[in-house]
């Protein structure tokens, strides 16, 4: 069985734990969870969150990978692109490569490091048209990870996150079961044995009207998407301002 003794997680929302409420009034999410695991199987086991909501792939690598380097913990996590695969006029390929270096100098680190796919956004109105862009920058993460021997999290493949049930009403961030979900899916790639499976079969429920997913669908696009657009037209970030939750490596109770 594989144990770790310290883990820095890096990254944006998804990293951070947006919509998973924490104690406090903070936010727990997938990578909390699994420090949580990994200190219940080592008492001396040390955990840092650097991920901010909002960031951008070329921040993430400026700002945190440094910092998770000069740490030297045992595993890294890695995961950023999504935000600006959302943009207009972004590059994939480009993408790749800023990603590649970044995962090259974490890998030189000594730390074994866990990459992510993203969900398959073909379920949800809007992004689905754009849907290529997101395939073409997680193949290259998928290379990306067989080049430096990176564990990879494949959670475009994982059919319990295509369900509404696993998402917050954003439509953008997982709630409490879908954190669950991808927790269970990290600690099983890593081979640590866990208490939860990621091979979610959510109960079936009725049919909804067409009417009333139409109805639901502009709701999320006034409520959700379009700030999410005007945020990004002015130039702000739902993340200015906030400072990362576990900026340094530490024991975790």
């Amino acid at each position: 069985m594989a144990s770790y003794g310290s883990f820095a997680a890096i990254g944006d929302s998804f990293t951070e734990g947006l919509s998973d409420p924490g104690p406090g009034g903070g936010f727990r999410g997938w990578a909390d969870r699994v420090a949580e695991h990994l200190a219940w199987l080592d008492p001396g086991f040390r955990y840092a969150n650097l991920a901010v909501r909002g960031r951008l792939l070329d921040q993430v690598v400026r700002e945190q990978v440094p910092k998770a380097i000069a740490m030297r913990p045992e595993l890294i996590s890695f995961c950023a692109g999504g935000n600006d695969l959302l943009r207009p006029g972004c590059d994939p390929d480009a993408m790749a490569k800023t990603f590649a270096r970044a995962v090259r100098d974490l890998r030189e680190s000594g730390a074994e490091v866990v990459l992510f796919t993203g969900v398959d956004p073909r379920d949800t109105p809007l992004m689905r048209r754009i849907r290529g862009r997101f395939a073409i920058f997680y193949l290259h993460v998928r290379s990306i990870a067989d080049l430096y021997g990176c564990h990879l999290v494949d959670t475009w493949s994982m059919q319990g996150l295509r369900d509404w049930r696993a998402w917050h009403e954003d439509r953008l961030h997982m709630n409490a079961d879908g954190h669950r979900l991808v927790a269970a899916r990290v600690l099983d790639v890593l081979g640590v044995p866990g208490e939860d499976s990621w091979r979610k079969h959510w109960p079936a429920r009725k049919g909804t009207d067409p009417r009333v997913r139409r109805r639901e669908d502009a709701e999320w696009l006034r409520r959700h998407l379009l700030p999410w657009i005007g945020r990004r037209l002015s130039g702000t970030s739902s993340g200015d301002g906030i400072a990362a939750k576990r900026p340094d490596l530490t024991p975790y109770a």
